[in-house]
């Protein structure tokens, strides 16, 4: 079984495949910060994906471009479009669209709420961090190809499960804004060092991803052998 992350530095998904004694191998234009350069390509995504056969790919794409919150900066202060973010989110959507389509058997793409929802389709699942037992909210989508969604921890449905473990501690600021711990605490970064602390992915979601669609793959190999 081969298995490719796309878009992640961090290697936080690869590693934990890794442990599986699984092949698995990030891709990113940065230098991997996972400690693991040998298990890194660092090229362009699609030329990895041309180039070899993967059973499975998991995607983080930048979402710069295309998350909710970044939705206020489209438009000027005279209400007209910000020509060059519409620009940059229409590329961003178009890399999202490539890497959907890719010639991959199982496919999972992760992002936050977004452009991606309105402009291609709608998530297969919408899931926290503290479904998997990381104490912190950060509503992350993730749209699907041939794979199931993530359950709980507890083996159980995350959808029962998910109001019975703990959401993280909680910032209220001086303006009486309230945030997840650990989204204000990476407010301390600056520019892309802050934008790379909070695409990281939590290492409960990553082991999640690694250990159940591994045993989903491998069943399904098996019933097909």
């Amino acid at each position: 079984m081969k298995v490719l992350i796309a878009c992640e530095e961090s290697q936080a998904v690869t590693i934990e495949f890794r442990k599986l004694g699984i092949e698995a191998f990030s891709c990113d234009i940065q230098e991997c910060s996972g400690g693991h350069p040998e298990w890194h390509y660092q090229e362009d995504v699609f030329k990895v994906i041309d180039r070899e056969q993967w059973d499975i790919m998991i995607a983080f794409p930048p979402c710069t471009y295309l998350t909710v919150t970044g939705a206020r900066w489209m438009y000027n202060k005279d209400k007209s479009i910000n020509t060059e973010r519409k620009i940059n989110q229409d590329a961003g959507l178009d890399f999202v669209r490539q890497l959907l389509n890719s010639n991959i058997n199982y496919i999972a793409l992760e992002n936050p709420v977004g452009a991606i929802s309105n402009a291609i389709r709608k998530p297969d699942q919408i899931i926290q961090p503290y479904y998997f037992g990381d104490q912190a909210q950060k509503t992350t989508c993730l749209w699907l190809k041939n794979l199931p969604p993530l359950f709980h921890s507890s083996g159980k449905s995350i959808f029962n499960e998910a109001t019975h473990v703990s959401k993280g501690e909680m910032i209220t600021t001086s303006t009486g804004k309230t945030f997840s711990k650990w989204y204000w605490e990476t407010s301390k970064g600056k520019g892309k060092e802050r934008q790379k602390l909070r695409s990281k992915t939590f290492p409960g979601i990553a082991k999640a991803m690694a250990t159940q669609w591994t045993e989903y793959i491998l069943s399904q190999k098996s019933k097909s052998a």
